[in-house]
């Protein structure tokens, strides 16, 4: 799985122009709508708990705000050719079937959005009448992001559409979906009769093809549910338009773009590279000692940023090269960098377990408490592994640092390596909520820039902020088209029939627990990790509570679990982004990693099989 594929070539003449100046405009207005999150969410920390009188408009403004976020950044990114699809079939097929494919993505894209265009806009008017508490004005202010977002989404496809370079392939795709669409607005009366059958045909057929052809997966899922609705129901589209502004819409999400920025601005401030630097310096000279590194720094990282790609981004540059000249092999060294993302999935900020707390209700806090034991389990795994393939390493040619270079090290890495800590102690001690601590960890953050590490590049601050604004564009819009998939399944029964199916299957929690990890690693592999999340964690863990299991405890089976299929070849996001980021051809790390993920399932399995693990500090 990879980033949407452009499918065109330049955009030319004045129709290029006029795409690529309304591009730059809403890329400046997402970034500064990310600033403006940042400042907002911060005024509500220092007003709360410096100046002791909380602004009562903060949360409604930063909502607001947030909507415009999500619906710019997700223009953003299908400007940028940058939302989330699997490319598994397209990258192997030939030039022709490839063109092709990239058409019937194109142009499946862009009958999704503008299906949904209309919905949308009387979504926003009827939202006029509602008046917002605080601020008190019209709710269609904010309700008004989706149409804006859908319409600048219309436009940016329309303008790759005239610029693809076959028009003969872009006839046969469209002369497909037309053909398909007709075959099913005929066959209406018949999919009626078919019942919950018709779940497998939307949710399970359409969405594998259109997934596997390589259609973005927002795009997917939210054709397929209005397929659904459209097709088999009485319901008016109206109400998938309604879903997906609640999926957007929970505060606690607004922790995802700013725990990506967080993130991008670590590795900018060098802050990464300190952590990495002191932890070469202690273990280097040990027999695997900087694979060992490797997982211990994606550790560190990861209880800063949140996001996996930007802790591979800040941790493998810095560590590769001289691993190689060690001798590792390419192969590996992608290997273990795919399988430490894995491994640090439950690792507090983890985006994942701020979705899986939204759209659960299951607490955040206790979330991030219960995530750091399972990681350092899994990575205990992983350790084992390597000192067992680098037990006959040949490090005569690498001196042992001494004490002094360690401590100078430790001293340059000690206010990066205090940064963990300092976001933890925020929100046990009740300074910020988990959506705000992000804020104290980017001051802190640009501080130590500034002032500790003299490394501020101020020329990056404006991509980095549009580079926030795509991917957390990317993934909500796959939230709240999720959200929508997930509303149609509960609707027609499939939760309950779901959950009577697992009641009766005899083995109790502990067999319940296997069967979802077992579910959740295929469909870590496939859906990737947040669609999946979204669509049966509301499902499961409502069934996860009737059978006695603790809810934090299945939260890092199930994270973990859908984690190591994320990471796993031949269909993982995850594995395909570690070859980007290390600029390692796929198909090295094929084979090598195949024992990673065998430690990593010794290690879901002392998991699975010891709660306290898990809730043992809760």
């Amino acid at each position: 799985m990879e980033h949407e594929s452009a499918g065109n070539s330049e955009i030319g003449g004045p129709l290029g122009r006029i795409d690529r100046f309304t591009g730059q405009i809403v890329e400046c207005v997402a970034a500064m709508l990310v600033v403006s999150e940042i400042v907002v969410l911060l005024s509500g920390v220092v007003s709360r708990y410096v100046l002791h009188k909380p602004i009562v408009w903060s949360d409604e403004l930063a909502s607001l705000l947030f909507i415009w976020l999500a619906m710019l950044g997700s223009a953003v990114a299908y400007h940028k050719a940058e939302h989330m699809r699997m490319t598994v079939i397209v990258s192997k097929s030939t030039p022709a079937v490839k063109s092709y494919l990239e058409a019937i993505a194109l142009l499946t894209s862009l009958v999704f959005l503008v299906l949904l265009l209309v919905p949308a806009i009387d979504f926003a008017y009827e939202e006029r009448l509602i008046t917002t508490p605080a601020l008190e004005i019209s709710n269609a202010w904010r309700a008004s992001a989706l149409p804006v977002g859908l319409a600048l989404m219309v436009v940016f496809g329309l303008a790759r559409l005239s610029a693809h370079d076959l028009m003969h392939t872009l006839w046969m795709a469209l002369l497909t979906i037309a053909i398909l669409c007709l075959a099913l607005w005929l066959a209406k009366p018949v999919l009626t009769l078919f019942g919950k059958y018709n779940l497998l045909l939307f949710f399970v057929v359409l969405v594998g093809a259109l997934v596997f052809a390589g259609v973005p997966i927002a795009f997917a899922f939210g054709l397929a549910t209005f397929g659904y609705i459209a097709l088999t129901t009485r319901l008016p589209t109206f109400v998938i338009v309604g879903r997906m502004d609640e999926g957007m819409s929970h505060l606690i999400l607004l922790a995802v773009p700013l725990f990506v920025f967080l993130g991008l601005l670590i590795e900018m401030t060098g802050m990464a590279k300190a952590m990495v630097g002191f932890l070469a310096s202690m273990l280097g000279h040990v027999r695997g000692g900087l694979s060992y590194v490797l997982v211990g720094a994606m550790y560190l990282v990861s209880g800063i940023s949140g996001s996996k790609a930007a802790d591979m981004a800040a941790v493998a540059p810095v560590l590769f090269p001289e691993m190689k000249k060690r001798g590792s092999e390419e192969g590996d060294l992608v290997a273990l960098l795919s399988v430490t993302g894995a491994q640090t999935e439950t690792i507090p900020p983890s985006i994942v377990l701020i979705t899986i707390g939204s759209v659960t209700g299951v607490s955040i806090s206790a979330l991030f408490t219960g995530g750091l034991l399972p990681g350092l389990v899994l990575g205990i795994m992983l350790c084992l592994l390597i000192r067992y393939r680098y037990r006959n390493e040949d490090l005569s040619a690498v001196k042992r640092p001494s004490a002094a270079i360690i401590g100078k090290s430790f001293l340059v890495a000690f206010p990066a390596l205090l940064l963990p800590f300092l976001i933890r102690a925020a929100v046990v001690e009740g300074v910020a909520t988990a959506t705000e601590v992000s804020t104290i960890g980017i001051i802190y953050t640009i501080f130590a820039g500034i002032f500790i590490y003299r490394e501020f590049p101020l020329k990056r601050l404006y991509t980095i902020l549009v580079s926030t604004a795509s991917l957390s564009g990317a993934i909500l819009l796959i939230i709240g088209a999720a959200t929508s998939m997930a509303w149609a399944l509960t609707q027609s029964g499939f939760s309950a029939v779901l959950a009577e199916a697992l009641k009766s299957v005899p083995g109790g929690a502990p067999f319940f627990l296997l069967m979802s990890a077992i579910a959740f690693i295929i469909l870590g592999s496939v859906l990737e990790g947040i669609p999946a999340i979204v669509l049966f964690g509301p499902l499961m863990f409502p069934i996860a509570r009737q059978i006695g299991v603790h809810e934090v405890h299945y939260a890092m089976v199930v994270i973990l679990a859908m984690g190591i299929g994320l990471f796993s070849p031949p269909f993982g996001v995850g594995y395909y982004a570690a070859c980007a980021i290390s600029r390692i051809h796929p198909d090295a790390g094929i084979k090598p990693i195949g024992g990673y993920l065998v430690a990593l399932l010794i290690g879901l399995g002392f998991v699975i099989a010891i709660p306290w693990i898990s809730i043992g500090f809760l």
